[in-house]
């Protein structure tokens, strides 16, 4: 059965595997400067490692646990199996492989980019690009790979000649969520310990090196210099790696779950719905990898913004183009979408439109972000004039901004969501994710690059180089801060549509139709869903603050009991900076994860599926907010930052790096650095992984015990137009209230 499209699915995925290997090969060929310039990477590389090592440690043990527990639970109910446990450890290594692949060219990139820097910028910025493709390709290609080839496996395993819309192939994509549980799982642990370790490092190198001592950020007098510089690659390299292979696989995973409850009759054995995002997914990798060759520049006063969005211009325009073939021959003109014994027809040409409108509301996403977190736009602009008066001042309004920058996002998503189930009901809103997703590669790509960036100024400052070497670097790092907000803007925004199509799964395969806000307990979750991004942020920004701590101890220790550091003839111990972080980043990391993997259980298994489902709800609203909110405001302060190294003026006078205007605005970048990238992006994972841990165990707290009728659409249903079913709704033509129908 089944159709021969399948087994190209992995094959694209692959292709962009090797596009991956050959651009690490030449990024691996390229010059890494002078010998100092080789030990300081050396420093930076081990320091990941270590903190590598030592977290996948722990998430070894936690993944053989849980491994445990799912083959258990798979014994207990007729439509679960064991052989989940071998999905989810296969995810959990997948996603832990994409990060190490991400930090692994980082490290070798970012001294290869400071080399680069010494040529000119456009050398600079083809190294460091290439370093982040590698991480975008590895991981878009690990998730297309992954997923396709264990869904053919259990493709042949559970379904044999059974159709498409069958129990069977829901049990399929049942055991298939155990991978994306744990890609999310891992990927949770992987961005709050990043984020910690990176934040810790960041807030003890600014506030005693640059604040207190007066020195660079980047200077290798600083004894946590090193360690900040090893954070930018666990958090924002390797951390973010698995997020969105994470959120990658998440997306597919929930459309395909949806896709399985349109019937179709298409030449795909009625599978093209639930194909149709692997193969969309497939074709963004390629489409990544040709958009990779219109980033470029030709002089150091070219825009490297400018370049970054053609070559994502570029494969999102490919995406857009080749959706309306691709869909019109896959699906047959007309569908329907069945569940509660209601059939809703939806449209190939509508199907198509949801993914154009995915693509156009991550693009708008992206956007707003850039405004709101870009130097020279208004809102940072603001943040710079409140330095002048102050500290109080600065931290006002950057706030203050970072609540404003949830308004157009907000109406942009909703208005997509809104739009994309018009289109094509859930599925729609499904595609539309799948079709924003599409380019993760790009994305992806863009977002790492500046991590190497960044890395590369702190080498350049380190080494001594020549002043127009770290403004090169300088120039890349800040456009990197900026692709870094739209990035985490664009994740939370697929992060939102796919946890509603996530939502819509767990709906029909936990026998509720619905959630009834009328209903005390529900309601009661909704509340308590909506607090916990807000707790879980309180224990991310508390971990950052205690490890701050401990590194600011540290700092000042070495800087008190070690002669010579300030007149540069002694050598900071970099390692016990290094260590401090590892250890505090580790120890911190498992509450936050705790909180998001047990809550979705415990109110599942005590409170019901409704209730649950008032928690899930809950979270994803108050936590798609915050993390926008976060984000934004994160990425604004260190824009405000870095705008006085150029120079500002502030009521008619200039003020420049060392000034108290300056001060103020290193004050506000350390409260917003731990908003930016320890709590802010794990928000994305967090209202995923809760949906995902729902779905997986909605067969067993399925009040009914048996699978509901949207799980096996009903042959006998009359099949009807949206508006004629909206219409006789109320007079019992299928005996559903409008609230089941949506």
């Amino acid at each position: 059965m089944g159709s021969e499209i399948m087994y190209y699915i992995p094959v694209m995925g692959a292709i962009g595997l090797i596009v991956m290997i050959a651009k690490a090969i030449w990024v691996n060929k390229q010059d890494a400067g002078d010998e100092n310039m080789q030990k300081l990477a050396g420093y930076i590389a081990s320091g990941a490692s270590a903190f590598l090592k030592a977290e996948w440690k722990v998430l070894g043990i936690f993944a053989a646990i849980a491994a445990v527990l799912l083959a258990w639970s798979g014994t207990l109910h007729e439509n679960s199996d064991w052989v989940i446990a071998i999905a989810f450890l296969i995810g959990a290594f997948f996603s832990a492989f994409a990060g190490w692949v991400g930090m692994s060219i980082a490290t070798k990139a970012n001294v290869r980019t400071t080399q680069a820097a010494r040529t000119s910028l456009k050398k600079a910025l083809q190294v460091s690009f290439n370093g982040g493709a590698v991480m975008g390709l590895g991981v878009a290609g690990l998730a297309v790979v992954g997923l396709s080839t264990l869904f053919i496996v259990f493709l042949r395993m559970y379904v044999g000649e059974a159709g498409a819309n069958g129990v069977e192939m829901m049990k399929a994509l049942e055991v298939l969520a155990g991978f994306s549980l744990g890609a999310e799982s891992i990927a949770l642990f992987a961005r709050v310990g990043g984020g910690i370790y990176t934040k810790a490092a960041d807030v003890g190198a600014d506030l005693v090196g640059k604040v207190e001592a007066g020195i660079p950020e980047d200077d290798a007098r600083n004894p946590a210099t090193i360690a900040d510089n090893v954070g930018d690659n666990v958090g924002d390299v390797a951390g973010m790696g698995a997020d969105l292979f994470g959120s990658y696989v998440a997306t597919m995973l929930a459309t395909m779950v949806l896709g399985r409850e349109v019937v179709s009759a298409d030449n795909f054995d009625g599978m093209a719905p639930i194909l149709l995002p692997m193969v969309i997914a497939g074709l963004g990798v390629l489409f990544s990898i040709i958009g990779t060759f219109f980033v470029r520049i030709n002089k150091d006063t070219d825009s490297v913004m400018t370049a970054l969005n053609l070559g994502n211009w570029g494969s999102m325009i490919l995406v857009a183009v080749s959706s309306y073939p691709l869909v019109k021959w896959m699906m047959p003109e007309t569908m329907q979408f069945v569940r509660n014994g209601v059939s809703v027809e939806i449209t190939s040409t509508n199907v198509f439109l949801a993914i154009i409108l995915g693509l156009v509301v991550g693009t708008l996403m992206s956007m707003v972000t850039e405004y709101y977190t870009s130097m020279g736009r208004r809102p940072v602009d603001s943040i710079v004039q409140k330095s002048g008066t102050g500290h109080g001042t600065n931290v006002i309004g950057g706030l203050a901004m970072g609540m404003e920058s949830t308004v157009l996002p907000i109406l942009i998503l909703a208005a997509g969501i809104w739009g994309s189930f018009e289109l094509a009901g859930m599925y729609g809103v499904a595609i539309a994710a799948a079709g924003m997703m599409a380019t993760t590669a790009m994305q992806l790509a863009i977002d790492a690059f500046g991590p190497i960036a960044d890395n590369a100024g702190g080498i350049a400052e380190m080494s001594h180089l020549p002043k127009e070497v770290r403004e090169r670097t300088d120039n890349l790092d800040a456009v990197g801060n900026t692709t870094a907000a739209t990035g985490k803007g664009f994740a939370i925004a697929s992060a939102a549509l796919t946890a509603l199509a996530l939502f819509a799964a767990y709906v029909g395969m936990s026998g509720i139709t619905g959630i009834d806000i009328y209903k005390a307990n529900v309601l009661a979750m909704l509340f308590v869903g909506g607090m916990i991004p807000f707790f879980f942020s309180s224990l991310a920004i508390s971990a950052v603050g205690k490890a701050a701590m401990d590194m600011v101890y540290e700092v000042r220790r070495q800087f008190r009991e070690i002669p010579g550091i300030m007149e540069g003839t002694a050598t900071p111990e970099y390692e016990k900076c290094v260590a401090i972080s590892t250890k505090a980043s580790i120890r911190e990391m498992i509450a936050p994860g705790a909180l998001a993997l047990l809550s979705p259980l415990v109110v599942g298994f005590l409170a019901g599926p409704e209730a649950l489902g008032g928690l899930l709800a809950g979270i994803t609203v108050s936590g798609v907010l915050m993390g926008m909110f976060q984000n934004n405001a994160g990425g604004a302060w260190d824009n405000a930052k870095k705008s006085f190294e150029k120079g500002v003026i502030i009521d008619g006078k200039t003020f420049e790096k060392g000034s108290e205007p300056h001060k103020a605005a290193v004050t506000g970048d350390t409260v917003g650095d731990p908003f930016k990238d320890t709590s802010g992006p794990s928000m994305n994972i967090l209202i995923k992984l809760t949906s995902i841990v729902a779905l997986i165990i909605a067969p067993h707290i399925n009040e009914s015990n048996v699978r509901s009728a949207a799980i096996a659409p009903t042959p006998t249903v009359e099949v009807v137009e949206v508006e004629t079913v909206k219409q006789n709704v109320v007079e019992n033509a299928f005996t559903v209230t409008e609230a089941e129908y949506n």
